[in-house]
């Protein structure tokens, strides 16, 4: 029998009540550590000894975590010497496997799972990570423009693609912040959020109030082929013509590009790939279909927002040149599109997951129909929103600092209805853009309002 003991730590709750927290990454390199090398693997904090041949916990109240706990000392016990786990829920082949539809628990079970200091927004804290952005953002402008102008032709050429591959992974983070501002986690105060989340979304042409509106309407109605916003896929009989004729290697080539570069731009102006509605409808008329009354007042400050920018870029080009600001400015916040549209192309395409029709979509099963990606060193850049957004659609207005450990906490309540797919980033675009092409119902299922991806 391995002789395990995993990190324990306690949190006092109240005098007379303490609740169990476990470390549930730690355990689960425990696991790996363990599968590859027959030896003893000890990582201690508060150390609690567990009997593999059951279970063994002086302290605990939290049912979701005894269960968890208990399956993966489970796997340990199965595991051979040497062995892999065999139901690891985070094994690469096992990835592209369907999450099942019907979830066990409800949101309050996982935000009981969840720390209550996760909730707290600190507009101290929030504002930090503003700043620190911002001087980033100014030290890659000012090297650019001090420096790269006087390298020989062959160097600046490649400088010039390094800064804006840089100043472009910056600035993401700061329309990260200003995504969270529109969900109320910037501060504890509403108007706070909307000033902080307008003023950057804006620099960064991104109607602030109108977009905030429409990606409230996604999170009410994540997945659903009916009321969703955006990403909603097309059945087998609705595919284009140019769908089957750009289906080949250069086809798809040309598909991501396009997807990536002229995507957002495209549903800003005309909601391509939102909700149907009965007439044109875009992000910048306060008339349009897609706002409330109460919104429309908003929206045209939006329009106002972007104006003014217009405007200072009007004065800058005529003093800088048009070459100038295209290098500096332009070319950066293209990039901050083009991140923004891979993200939550990779957040919203898997063929795990489901997308409902209405006799069959419900909001906890849309918000649990996305998955999490791993971008590398970018995940800290973009403020975690890469391997936190099945948490985001569940509890929007947790805080980005707060966000993986509030994750790892709900992972043992989600078990099998949680997946990150850590498939590197280029290699999963392509992989979603040859199999995700339509989506149709299974024939032989009982669930005949449940829709998977298919590819042609």
């Amino acid at each position: 029998m391995h002789n395990l003991r995993v990190r324990i730590a306690y949190v006092q709750m109240k005098k007379t009540e303490k609740k169990l927290w476990f470390a549930y990454n730690d355990l689960k390199k425990v696991m790996k550590a363990m599968a590859d090398q027959e030896k003893t693997t000890c990582i201690t904090i508060v150390v609690l000894p567990i009997d593999l041949s059951g279970i063994t916990i002086p302290i605990c109240y939290n049912r979701h975590i005894i269960t968890c706990l208990y399956r993966l000392i489970i796997s340990i016990n199965s595991m051979g010497a040497g062995g892999r786990m065999s139901n690891d829920p985070f094994d690469g082949k096992k990835i592209l496997e369907r999450v099942p539809v019907d979830p066990p628990f409800s949101l309050s079970d996982l935000k009981k799972a969840i720390p209550a200091h996760c909730f707290k927004r600190s507009v101290i804290r929030s504002s930090y990570y503003v700043v620190h952005d911002l001087i980033v953002a100014y030290v890659f402008y000012f090297l650019a423009n001090t420096y790269i102008p006087f390298l020989p032709a062959p160097l600046a050429y490649l400088a010039w693609p390094v800064y804006w591959f840089c100043q472009a992974s910056i600035l993401t983070g700061l329309w990260v912040i200003g995504h969270e501002c529109g969900h109320h986690a910037f501060s504890e105060y509403q108007w706070i959020d909307d000033t902080v989340g307008f003023i950057l979304h804006s620099a960064l042409m991104t109607p602030y109030f109108s977009w905030k509106y429409s990606h409230r309407n996604h999170h009410a109605n994540t997945n659903s082929l009916d009321n969703d916003e955006v990403y909603i896929p097309k059945r087998k009989s609705k595919v284009m013509w140019y769908s089957k004729l750009l289906n080949n290697p250069p086809g798809r080539v040309f598909t991501l590009v396009f997807r990536f570069t002229l995507g957002f731009p495209l549903y800003l102006l005309t909601n391509i790939s939102g909700k149907k509605y009965g007439r044109f409808a875009n992000h910048f008329d306060p008339m349009s279909p897609i706002f409330t009354e109460r919104e429309r007042i908003q929206v045209l400050l939006s329009d106002l927002g972007l104006l003014a920018v217009f405007y200072a870029i009007k004065i800058v080009v005529a003093t800088k040149g048009v070459a100038w600001v295209a290098f500096i400015y332009g070319v950066p916040v293209v990039g901050v599109h083009v991140f923004f549209v891979i993200i939550t192309y990779l957040h919203h395409t898997h063929l795990s997951l489901p997308h409902y029709d209405s006799s069959e979509w419900n909001w906890i099963r849309g918000a649990l129909s996305t998955i999490d990606r791993d971008f590398g060193f970018l995940n800290r850049v973009f403020h975690d929103v890469t391997h936190t957004h099945v948490l985001h659609h569940l509890i929007s207005y947790i805080p980005h600092y707060h966000a993986k450990e509030a994750r790892d906490a709900i992972i043992p309540v989600l078990g099998e209805y949680y997946k990150i797919d850590r498939t590197p980033i280029f290699k999963a675009m392509w992989r979603e853009a040859k199999e995700c092409i339509y989506i149709e119902p299974d024939e032989d299922n009982k669930h005949n309002g449940v829709f998977w991806y298919h590819k042609m």
